[in-house]
């Protein structure tokens, strides 16, 4: 059976189709350029940070503005806390922001637990319009030197993927809970590709160009290289009809682990799982079963 596009839907529209005839063109006149205008693309979050600006968070909820690579991400911690709790850091995905999971770590918090929400760069209220995955990797390990280590880390989407890559190169944390992994880049990228009638060879020129800007090589965000590498006990929640990130992703990834368990919900989603009541149950009791974190 073939995998859905889901950038396909998203480059359905007049303005976006306009869009993609403008990077073919530019592809068929100067690959390289093209390539360039395109990485710009794909590394701007759609719709933008105003709409999670808009909104206003409620207290207890306070934002703490950490530096990062000169500008800021933003942390959310509930102002009713008191210090000596376990950690759990909450992140969310491409396009998302932290206040998607503001529902769980509010749950999280009356269990007993100490939820701290990320805004990851380029998304809600911290800093950059352009971001990458790799820059993930770095704003949770620097969100983790001021906060961490953690008694658990809980991820959606491409957070997850994130997330999944910093556990996998030490990122101190007890338990994972991954809720609706993304694919890997590698996936990201041909969809991209197929969905803007440029080919694999746009994909093939968009994934040469993060590798060499980045110094890493983007197969160690595939499943098998971090099954094998991601020790932590961890749950990965998926919806079956999941449009946005097949269940073959999360199913890849369990395969490999030493430690892990998938949760397979139906009729969520990719987003209303986040919400969903018994999805938060089925973290919270992954959760409470680790001890308190103190020899990390």
């Amino acid at each position: 059976m073939t995998t859905p596009n889901p950038a396909a839907a998203f480059y359905a529209s007049p303005a976006a189709r306009g869009v993609a005839a403008l990077l073919r063109g530019l592809h068929r006149l100067s690959p390289d350029l093209g390539t360039r205008v395109a990485l710009g693309l794909f590394f701007t979050p759609m719709p933008t940070k105003w709409l999670a600006r808009s909104r206003t968070v409620p207290r207890p909820w306070v934002q703490t503005r950490l530096p990062f690579e000169g500008g800021h991400v933003s942390v959310w911690q509930r102002g009713d806390i008191e210090p000596g709790r376990p950690k759990v850091l909450l992140t969310h995905g491409w396009a998302g922001d932290a206040q998607q999971l503001r529902p769980l770590a509010d749950t999280l918090a009356v269990a007993g637990f100490e939820p701290l929400l990320l805004d990851l760069p380029a998304h809600g209220r911290s800093g950059g319009w352009r971001s990458n995955l790799l820059q993930w990797v770095r704003a949770l390990f620097a969100v983790t030197a001021r906060f961490g280590p953690w008694d658990g880390v809980v991820a959606h989407s491409l957070g997850g993927l994130a997330m999944a890559h910093a556990l996998a190169r030490g990122l101190p944390a007890r338990r994972a809970v991954l809720l609706a992994l993304a694919p890997p880049p590698a996936q990201f990228l041909s969809w991209f590709a197929q969905a803007v009638g440029s080919g694999e060879s746009l994909a093939q020129r968009m994934s040469g160009h993060v590798e060499r800007r980045e110094g890493v090589s983007l197969a160690l965000f595939e499943p098998a290289w971090l099954g094998e590498r991601v020790a932590q006990p961890t749950l990965i929640v998926h919806d079956r009809g999941d449009l946005t990130a097949p269940l073959a992703g999360s199913e890849a990834l369990l395969a490999g682990l030493t430690a892990g368990r998938l949760h397979v919900t139906q009729g969520l989603g990719h987003r209303r799982l986040l919400n969903d009541p018994a999805v938060m149950q089925q973290v919270l009791g992954h959760l409470g079963s680790t001890p308190a974190l103190r020899a990390i």
